[in-house]
């Protein structure tokens, strides 16, 4: 039994955008199922807008709260996009050309591509960290326990390969689906006994439509694998003398 201590996270997602519902937030199932599997667990998650002022005072919240910073969003090539200026400014270092990103973008374009527009996304805290970028060239970056990634769901999941050994986490969180044709209400008393009898498993129910009929899906995480178990066979024994069907 490792009684390594629980490594937290916090969640930033820098847009406009998103704010309005044009444009969906995935990027928060992403980097929470991959920092799961690394044993961090996501404590909370803010939607900000590109907003200087908020993205400085949400980051500098948020860096002395959690062990791990995530934020999406804002590092590409327009006016709007200004994450990388407001995190040097939140950690008060020089914005600038960092040397490394400049020349990896130089390289990715064609003679004569690399505009004015291209040149901004290798500007940031001159003295921070690349996250490199299979899919476009582009870096994220990364200053001490903060890590800035891009908007675009699939450019953001190419990037968090490189990242898994930067991250040290505790012990894996695993999970354990129980799907049941009933509603909430009925399990509801029987489902808390059993959470107040094992603390050390978090249990989540999600009512779910499925093939016309209604049902609730019971979510067990923990990071020990016998405690789940344990606690899947309290549900199934309730579920049993209820008479409830387990689909």
């Amino acid at each position: 039994m490792s009684n390594k201590k629980e490594i937290i996270a916090g969640i930033i997602i820098i847009g406009n955008e998103v704010l309005s519902g044009r444009t969906k937030d995935i990027n928060t199932s992403a980097l929470a199922t991959w920092l799961n599997s690394l044993g961090v667990k996501v404590k909370e998650v803010k939607i900000i807008p590109d907003e200087e002022q908020i993205i400085i005072n949400t980051v500098n919240q948020y860096r002395s709260l959690y062990d791990y910073v995530f934020t999406t969003g804002g590092i590409g090539p327009t006016h709007d996009d200004i994450t990388a200026e407001s995190i040097s400014k939140a950690f008060n270092i020089e914005y600038g050309f960092q040397k490394e990103a400049y020349s990896i973008l130089e390289n990715y374009y064609k003679p004569g591509e690399f505009n004015e527009g291209r040149q901004k996304m290798a500007k940031m805290p001159v003295t921070a960290n690349l996250i490199y970028n299979p899919s476009s060239g582009s870096p994220g970056f990364y200053v001490k326990n903060v890590f800035c990634l891009p908007g675009v769901p699939s450019i953001l999941q190419s990037m968090l390969g490189s990242l898994t050994d930067k991250i040290t986490g505790g012990d894996p969180i695993l999970s354990e689906t129980i799907s049941l044709r009933t509603v909430e209400s009925e399990i509801a008393k029987s489902l808390t006994e059993v959470q107040n009898k094992n603390k050390d498993v978090e249990i989540g129910s999600y009512p779910f439509f499925k093939a016309g009929k209604l049902g609730v899906a019971i979510v067990l995480r923990s990071t020990n694998k016998n405690k789940i178990e344990f606690c899947k066979s309290e549900i199934i024994k309730f579920v049993q003398d209820k008479e409830i069907q387990i689909v």
